[in-house]
Parts: C-alpha cells; sequence; structure tokens
C-alpha cells in the first residue's frame, strides 16, 4: 500500500528529529566539560513527541513546557546557536543566558517558555487559551508535561476551568514513565494519565509517542476539533528517555537491559526505515541531513563558545517592563537579522466578551441531570 504522507513531510520531521538528537547529544557533553551549569535535562528519546506536533498545528499556535524544553523550540524553528547560548549562560542567548537550560523562551515563534516549577505551565496555557478565545483567535495552545506533574493540583484545577469554559488547549503528557527516579505506576493511582480527562468530560487519548505519524495523526485531529470550538483534549504520548531525569541523574532505578530494550524503538531510524521501505527516500538523502544537521550543530556550539558572558551589570535589567519600553527582538540583539514577524496582541480594552464564562441555563440544566435539582 502506498504511504498517504509525501517526501518533504517524512524528510522534515527527520530532519528535526536528528536535530533535537544531536543538539542534546552535543548539550549534554558540553555539561560534562563545565560549560553548562545548574541543571539539564535532556530530551533524548522523545524526539517523535515534538517533531510530531510541531508538523500537525501551526506556526502561530502558541507553546509552553515545562523544564525538558530545549528541544521543542528547536523543533519550531529556534535558532540552535542561541538555545545553545543561553543553556552556557551567555549573552548570545534567548533571554541573554539569564534563563538557562530549564527557561528556554523564543517569543518570535510562539515558545513561551519551559518552567522549572513542576507543573505551572498547565494553569498558564489555560490564560494563554482562554486569551485566545476572547481575542476571537483561531489559534490553539499546546502545553507539554511530564507524567509526574500529573499529580500536581494544579492539574485537577485547571482542567475543570479548560473544560467549563471551553478553552482551545492541547494538553500533552510525555509520560516516559518515570517522574525523576520513581515509576509512574507506583505513584498514581491512576497511571494511565488520559483517563484523569473521563472526571472532567474532556476528550483523552493515549498515543504511542515513539511514532512520529501517529503523534502526528492524533495531534492533527485533535488540533481540528480543538479549533472547532469543542474545547480542550488531553493527550498521552507515551515515550522514553533513554538518559537519566537530568544530567545529574545516574539512573539506577532501571535496568541497562529495560533501556537497551527501549532503544530498539528508537523514533529516529523508525521514521527512516518506513520511508526507505515505502520508497519514500533513500539513504543519501537521510546521509545528507546527517551531515547537515551535525555541521549545524557544531556550529552552535562554536556560537555559544564565542558568545561573551552577561556583564554584572545586567543582574538588574529585565527584571520588570518599564510603560512604553519596546519588545526586545532576540535575533536582531544577537545576530543582526531583521524581525518582521514579531507578535502584536490587542490590549483587550477594546474588545467585548461575546461568550458567558458561567451559563445559568447550562447549568440549571446539569444540576437537574446530577440529580441536585428537582
Amino acid at each position: 500500500m502506498a504511504s498517504k504522507y509525501s517526501k518533504d513531510l517524512l524528510l522534515t520531521m527527520y530532519r528535526k528529529m536528528y536535530l533535537m538528537r544531536r543538539f542534546e547529544e552535543r548539550a549534554g557533553q558540553q555539561y560534562g566539560l563545565g560549560k553548562i551549569a545548574g541543571f539539564c535535562h535532556l530530551y533524548i528519546g522523545q524526539e517523535a513527541v515534538a517533531a510530531g506536533v510541531e508538523e500537525a498545528i501551526r506556526p502561530d499556535d502558541y507553546m509552553l513546557s515545562g523544564y525538558r524544553d530545549h528541544a521543542q523550540p528547536l523543533a519550531r524553528g529556534s535558532d540552535p546557536g542561541m538555545v545553545m547560548a543561553e543553556l552556557f549562560g551567555r549573552t548570545g542567548g534567548y533571554s541573554k543566558g539569564k534563563g538557562g537550560s530549564m527557561h528556554i523562551f523564543d517569543i518570535e515563534n510562539h515558545f513561551y517558555g519551559g518552567y522549572g516549577i513542576v507543573g505551572a505551565q498547565i494553569g498558564l496555557a489555560a490564560g494563554m487559551a482562554f486569551a485566545s478565545r476572547y481575542r476571537n483567535e483561531d489559534r490553539i495552545t499546546v502545553c507539554y508535561f511530564g507524567d509526574a506533574a500529573a499529580n500536581q493540583g494544579i492539574f485537577h484545577e485547571t482542567f475543570n476551568m479548560a473544560v467549563k469554559w471551553k478553552l482551545p488547549v492541547l494538553y500533552i503528557c510525555e509520560n516516559n514513565r518515570y517522574g525523576m527516579g520513581t515509576a509512574i505506576a507506583r505513584v498514581a493511582a491512576v497511571p494511565e494519565i488520559h483517563k484523569r480527562g473521563e472526571a472532567y468530560n474532556m476528550r483523552h487519548e493515549a498515543v504511542d509517542g515513539m511514532d512520529v505519524l501517529k503523534m502526528y495523526e492524533a495531534v492533527k485531529d485533535a488540533a481540528a476539533y480543538i479549533r472547532a470550538g469543542n474545547g480542550p483534549v488531553l493527550m498521552e504520548a507515551n515515550t522514553y528517555r533513554f538518559r537519566g531525569h537530568s544530567m545529574a541523574d545516574p539512573a539506577t532505578y532501571r535496568t541497562k537491559q529495560e533501556v537497551e530494550d527501549e532503544r530498539k524503538n528508537d523514533p529516529i531510524p523508525r521514521l527512516r526505515d518506513y520511508a526507505l521501505k515505502q520508497g519514500l527516500a533513500k539513504d543519501e538523502e537521510f546521509e545528507a541531513i546527517e551531515a547537515e544537521v551535525k555541521g549545524q550543530v557544531d556550529a552552535a556550539v562554536k556560537f555559544a563558545d564565542e558568545s561573551p558572558e552577561p556583564s554584572l551589570d545586567e543582574l538588574w535589567k529585565d527584571t520588570i517592563v518599564e510603560e512604553g519600553e519596546e519588545d526586545v527582538r532576540p535575533r536582531e540583539r544577537v545576530l543582526g537579522q531583521k524581525v518582521t514577524k514579531w507578535p502584536s496582541y490587542p490590549s483587550g480594552q477594546e474588545l467585548k466578551v461575546t461568550w458567558d464564562l458561567e451559563p445559568r441555563e447550562q447549568a440549571d440544566k446539569a444540576d437537574k441531570a446530577a440529580g441536585l435539582k428537582r
């Protein structure tokens, strides 16, 4: 049977996954050399999730993540050199090196941050989706979080509001099976995270997060459902990280055999094998992509190495936004490249709410259906 996927799509996905993999491998290497300080959480093994999501949504959709956040902005189109410089704590980074590994932020590509507080992005994503609906935008917000974040209180508080207000948000739980060093099944009464959506009448599903094509199809369908005004979706991407929770984690809580078994399901060669078997690409094309990406990552490390460290004066800058202060456009500041597509948003003062947050009629029907009112 002929593939329903185009060659361009498959090669684009492969390139993005390969870029994420090589970037993260070099980040781990640079951490070992002492060039990256603090915590550093690598995405190695989970690349199919970010690549599948990115190809299934629009470039102007909003996105937030947790602290394992280097890969998603790369999939969105962030500059690898500037991301690496941010990891290095250098001025050439997106936040002048002040955010570091856990707080990548690229407004130009609508990536609104990695967050170090577990689950913090879940509530923020609902706020961004609320703003989208208030502005009558045809955009969705994609929010990544880990399996351990599903046990945070904000998960439940936010889901109730998101469903009640039919917010255009796609919540993606990247279930890599371990919250730091603890298997999710040991601490969760319901380890299938997606099933928790049932309690809030939220559409929910589990997807093979090691298969980029399955991720692509699932997210494409969910995004269309959300954009049609049906409210949020909870998607559980069952994936696996090949490295420890962070660079400081020796991962002694799992066996080498387990990791080796999971590596047989590596999403990158899995996509390559599919494309080759379908006759949609040749080995030489993949080799060309790999050579190009390796050069790109080498250049990113060189750029980060040569980028200056922040001056002590920078310690007191960028803590608050002064009235009338213009947005800082990182690529203009760092690379001297003119940025023409910079996001702008209405203040909200000229807008009017076009929907009822707490419709009384629906509430009365719900009360009766629940047996609370006769």
